[in-house]
């Protein structure tokens, strides 16, 4: 009977180090709070593109998409370290690219293609 709450102990006791441990994570919290911005402040750019119509509500919603997902790659990369950084950048110029894309749809023709060009030579596509 000793042994098994001594062996309960220990493990509680374990459990609890280990809780603990994660919580003390200053990086994980740092994450955890960056992320909970990023996304208060897409939900915040996203109402304001409520009133807009047509493309340009496109855009607004794009860009506002944009920003969440760049910080949200900066976050990740400040998590991760130095690896997460390559990921981060390729993140942001996707984002950025399909916000250029989206402001093209505005324009028709020749003007089109060539801001189609633009954004696909300006983000390597």
């Amino acid at each position: 009977m000793k042994k098994i709450i001594a062996t309960m102990i220990f493990g509680a006791a374990a459990i609890g180090m280990h809780g603990a441990a994660f919580a003390a994570d200053p990086a994980a919290a740092q994450y955890k709070a960056d992320k909970s911005r990023a996304d208060a402040d897409y939900k915040a750019a996203k109402k304001k593109c409520g009133p807009l119509k047509g493309n340009d509500q496109d855009v607004c919603e794009k860009e506002a998409k944009a920003a969440h997902e760049s910080a949200i790659a900066d976050a990740k990369a400040k998590r991760k370290g130095s690896e997460a950084d390559k990921d981060a950048r390729k993140d942001k110029n996707d984002a950025n690219y399909d916000v250029a894309k989206e402001k093209c749809d505005a324009l028709s023709g020749d003007a089109k293609d060539k801001c189609v060009a633009n954004a696909k030579a300006k983000y390597g596509k």
